[in-house]
């Protein structure tokens, strides 16, 4: 059973887009999917819920009310949206459920300075520092061609941890959100440069470097 957790303690960067596309991306490709919703908000439920019937099965867990309780055991995928503000003994908690945490970064100056103290006290944990996690970075909400973008690219280069993908700010995926979908799920004639920007995220999650 594969861990997947999206995470990082500065709200409003799009951890609930990505946990659900990812969610989708598994579960289209055959596999038993679960997403467990542990931000309060309930981003990823509200989605599960609006998932046509007719679509794979997400299976989707209220974990900030049960935690992981309710997983099926049957699980292949469990994809994990952490709530915002995660710090201290939360995070930790957090990290011991997963093998592999994905940062997604907005490209601001607030969020770049949020990513940078976020990393250090990911670094410093116990579970990656025995290097029983790997961290990879996502470029989240990007509009190419813009200084503020140029600035976040350098900014991740610059990290300790890969920078695997970049995906753009696109109405897809306000789209696919509303429709219970992921972007993998919209006609190719709508949704390929989307699906070429996940390419190096799910070639990166489907690798070895990116398991313990």
């Amino acid at each position: 059973m594969r861990h997947i957790i999206v995470m990082n303690a500065k709200g409003g960067c799009g951890k609930s887009t990505i946990a659900t596309n990812l969610a989708s991306y598994y579960a289209v490709r055959g596999h038993k999917v679960a997403l467990a919703d542990f931000d309060p908000q309930r981003s990823s439920l509200d989605w599960a819920e609006l998932r046509p019937g007719n679509r794979p099965e997400v299976t989707a867990l209220a974990a900030f009310e049960d935690g992981l309780r309710h997983l099926p055991r049957d699980s292949e995928y469990v994809v994990i949206d952490a709530p915002a503000r995660s710090h201290g003994k939360e995070l930790t908690e957090l990290l011991r459920r997963a093998e592999t945490v994905l940062v997604p970064v907005m490209p601001s100056d607030i969020d770049m300075r949020a990513t940078r103290h976020f990393l250090a006290e990911l670094l410093s944990s116990g579970k990656v520092e025995r290097k029983q996690a790997k961290i990879g970075l996502v470029g989240n909400r990007i509009r190419e061609n813009t200084v503020i973008f140029d600035e976040l690219d350098l900014f991740l280069r610059k990290q300790a941890v890969p920078y695997v993908a970049t995906l753009r700010e696109a109405q897809n995926y306000i789209r696919a959100y509303s429709r219970g979908l992921g972007v993998f799920e919209l006609p190719e004639y709508l949704a390929w440069p989307d699906w070429e920007q996940w390419g190096p995220l799910t070639d990166w999650l489907n690798s070895r470097a990116s398991q313990p």
